[in-house]
């Protein structure tokens, strides 16, 4: 997966998903160097725009998230830090903050009203019952991103000057036709051809290796050979017992428990209406009449191209937005508010129906309050039993002296490796931290009391270390004799061919030379590269002719035991009537390329403008990962 993901940073475009990110999880804004040394140090510095070191670990963060996501397993920082994904991502940032910075320099500053528009263009903000903007969810949201309402505005400030510098550059942009008639021509020209197969059989077929040729073949491939180290590990785990989860609950405590959560629990009132959020209070206005005069909402949202809010039977809890809250719950049934000032605009509502609340009762909530008290009381006890544990192991005793004195159980684990596979390769089901722990212990090692979330706590013991080792010839023979025999007939296949090939292109004809393995030649005329004639005469005869010159000798491999040999005897130019269509046709998407890099490249201008700079040392501190090119510290 690490390898697919560097793939991917390298991509021109790959600069775009760090921008995004950037966007979604980052907090950016100006910094005073008064106090430069006292504050966080700056991993990246673009004129007024600037990231710390704490920022550039939550970003990064975000990133390995994807790509542990992507590759179905954990990813370390140092595995990514291995592959050089750290200062490509430093140097994307460093780019996308140089040329925000000259941006705003520059005067490219989106309105109030086209963030207020993003903001309401997130699903995640609405309540998915009424469809109305919820500030309770805006907020909870923000916060598990670990950001304010401020700094999503300004991730959304900073994504609309990105989009409308782009739009800027690509309105009206189209390259010269030559650029597409080029393109068009090389595609509609057709070329003559002949070539012949020589298969397997005609190069001659490997011996059975040796034990001595497997040895060595074993060594030259030991990296993709040698098994991973294995750990075995003992979980003691601290979880509420049967008898805990069912747990007899005294009438005392469910009344009193009742009293307290009685609020809660009772059905509140619930109104059905619609609102129409307006941008100024004018608008307002005029939509509160006409639905006074007997408009229905959907009349008078089409007339002002708003779209109503529906909201049945809506608690008061529900609406995000306290004002218009308190002015629906204030109204009688039918009728029409007047414009209330709510959070973004001007909203009118029309309450249909008023549903009264209930009250809970004891009896209609009993079965629910039970499973809560022991719920809580399962938690207090497991939690005793951890406290136990620790009191336990601090006194002296063994880990097995300890957990059988508290109740809790071991169970053994089957042998995993870092990336959390069994040895038959499929997934090993158990929490992260369990395999953190796993690989951050030596044999014997126990790890503290680990919190596992629901009321359950664990602790892992590595029992044994299975070292990563080559295995031995007798437990890969077969496999292993398959993948050398595999290697050498296709080195007797390519040394074949190349021999072939040179003759011809010696001056042999290449009839003759076919002839001399037995091969038949075929010959073709007007071959085009698109069509069915891919699949009929292959792919190896289709890269010979199109990528070779006119009189030119190639060979290429047509499938896994046979290769093909040829000569390209004639080119012919595209019909002019033919490529112009198809010029037609590509040059949007050669237009899209070019602006493509045009935009990379005056973003990059930009940033050398605003002087953006970057401390890799400090990106790795960032990341707690050990400069390598840093002297070790010394022995102590």
């Amino acid at each position: 997966m690490i390898t697919h993901f560097r793939n991917f940073a390298k991509s021109k475009w790959a600069a775009v998903l760090f921008v995004l990110l950037i966007i979604s999880f980052a907090v950016v804004g100006s910094q005073m160097d008064v106090f430069a040394n006292f504050g966080p140090k700056h991993v990246i510095s673009a004129g007024d725009r600037s990231m710390n070191q704490v920022q550039f670990r939550s970003v990064f963060d975000r990133v390995r998230e994807n790509v542990q996501e992507q590759a179905g397993r954990p990813v370390t920082v140092e595995e990514m830090v291995k592959e050089n994904l750290h200062q490509r991502f430093l140097e994307s940032q460093t780019r996308n903050l140089g040329f925000l910075a000259w941006a705003w320099d520059a005067g490219v500053r989106p309105g109030k009203d086209l963030i207020v528009k993003r903001i309401r263009e997130i699903p995640a903000f609405f309540n998915q019952v009424t469809g109305q903007f919820d500030e309770n969810q805006y907020q909870q949201a923000l916060a598990q991103r670990g950001v304010t309402p401020a700094d999503l505005e300004q991730d959304f400030r900073d994504q609309s000057i990105i989009e409308h510098y782009g739009a800027g550059l690509y309105a009206g942009a189209r390259i010269p036709r030559i650029y597409a008639a080029l393109l068009a021509n090389q595609a509609r020209q057709t070329r003559d051809g002949r070539w012949f197969t020589v298969t397997q059989a005609m190069a001659g077929r490997a011996a059975a290796p040796t034990d001595a040729q497997l040895t060595a073949f074993m060594n030259q491939n030991a990296a993709q050979l040698r098994r991973p180290e294995f750990r075995m590990v003992s979980i003691v785990l601290f979880a509420p017992s049967r008898e805990q989860q069912a747990a007899a609950i005294s009438e005392d405590r469910i009344r009193e428990r009742f009293e307290f959560r009685k609020a809660a629990l009772s059905q509140p009132e619930k109104r059905s209406f619609v609102t129409l959020t307006a941008p100024t209070r004018e608008v307002a206005v005029r939509i509160a009449a006409a639905l006074r005069a007997g408009q229905s909402p959907q009349e008078v949202g089409r007339a002002n191209n708003i779209r109503p809010a529906d909201f049945d039977a809506a608690p008061k809890s529900a609406l995000g937005d306290p004002a218009v809250a308190e002015a629906v719950f204030g109204m009688a049934a039918g009728s029409v508010s007047e414009p209330i000032q709510a959070r973004v605009g001007f909203a009118v509502a029309k309450l249909t129906s008023i549903t009264p609340g209930q009250e809970a009762t004891l009896e209609g909530v009993r079965d629910a309050v039970i499973a809560e008290l022991r719920q809580e009381d399962a938690r207090a006890k497991t939690y005793e039993s951890v406290e136990a544990y620790e009191r336990a192991r601090s006194e002296g005793k063994t880990l097995q002296q300890a957990v059988q004195q508290v109740g809790a159980r071991i169970v053994q684990l089957p042998p995993f490796t870092q990336d959390g596979k069994l040895p038959d390769g499929q997934p090993l089901n158990a929490p992260p931290q369990v395999l953190t722990q796993a690989y951050a212990l030596s044999k014997g090692g126990e790890s503290e009391v680990i919190d596992a979330g629901q009321g359950q706590y664990f602790v892992v013991r590595v029992d044994d270390v299975r070292a990563s080792q080559l295995p031995t010839l007798a437990d890969i023979r077969a496999p292993l004799a398959a993948q050398w025999t595999a290697r050498e007939n296709a080195r007797l296949l390519a040394a074949k061919a190349d021999e072939l090939a040179r003759r011809i292109r010696g001056g042999q004809d290449i009839a003759a030379v076919a002839s001399s393995v037995g091969a038949a030649v075929t010959t073709r005329t007007g071959v085009e590269q698109t069509g069915a004639v891919q699949t009929q005469i292959g792919q190896g005869v289709m890269r010979g002719l199109f990528t070779q010159g006119r009189n030119q000798v190639f060979v290429e491999p047509q499938n896994d035991d046979s290769t093909v040999i040829g000569r390209v005897d004639a080119i012919h130019a595209a019909v002019p009537a033919l490529a112009a269509a198809l010029g037609e046709q590509a040059r949007p998407r050669l237009t899209q390329e070019y602006m493509e890099a045009l935009v990379e490249d005056s973003m990059s201008v930009a940033a050398r403008r605003m002087k953006a700079r970057n401390d890799p040392a400090l990106a790795l501190e960032a990341l707690g990962v050990q400069n390598p090119a840093a002297p070790a510290a010394p022995a102590q």
